[in-house]
């Protein structure tokens, strides 16, 4: 797919538009609405450049509060500290992740409910037990604390998806709680815990 857009800092996906973010907010003296910061995405390659993440936004309380720009302030302050993980606990996290194509799926669960929509390309959802979805653009899946991974359909393009998670309770099955389970890559530099609890 050709763009008009530029790529944005850091961005590995040659085939995808750059992004840009906006922030709005009031007029301290009309009360109307404005557009109060304009930021373009910037990207994080992760596993050997194979996947990149564009963290667009983050909350760190429920619910949110705006007073004094206090979002904006934890949320520079959080993406400052490359201490987030997966999951901000007790928030939310709104992130663009980038699938190269050929790169390999990685089985994980996070202790989250999250919404993941298809923005560009085919991208197959794969379960633990096996089961498969080919997601196309416009698809959404509701991942509810399970073990997934995700795998660009293509072999020469770039795949594109959107994500926002909240951190939710435990997920216990057979009196067992599941927890944050991040496979081969826990305890990577590039992909911190969560930090989210479970009981032993």
């Amino acid at each position: 797919m050709s763009t008009s857009r530029p790529q944005n800092p850091g961005q590995l996906s040659t085939n995808l538009p750059g992004v840009t973010h906006y922030l709005t907010g009031h007029d301290a003296s009309t009360g109307k609405a404005i557009v109060q910061s304009t930021r373009e995405g910037s990207w994080n390659g992760l596993v050997e450049n194979s996947i990149a993440f564009n963290v667009v936004y983050t909350t760190s309380e429920f619910p949110a509060s705006l007073k004094d720009d206090k979002d904006i302030t934890t949320h520079d302050e959080l993406v400052s500290s490359k201490k987030l993980g997966l999951v901000n606990p007790n928030g939310t996290v709104c992130r663009m992740v980038d699938f190269g194509p050929g790169h390999p799926p990685l089985m994980h669960r996070t202790q989250s409910l999250d919404y993941g929509l298809v923005l560009e390309g085919s991208v197959e959802m794969i379960l633990d037990s096996g089961e498969t979805r080919l997601m196309q653009r416009g698809d959404v899946a509701v991942q509810r604390g399970t073990m997934h991974a995700w795998k660009n359909a293509s072999t020469t393009e770039w795949a594109r998806m959107f994500f926002v998670l909240q951190e939710c309770q435990e997920v216990v099955l057979n009196g067992k709680p599941l927890g944050e389970d991040l496979g081969y890559a826990s305890g990577s530099k590039d992909l911190p815990d969560s930090g989210t609890k479970t009981s032993s």
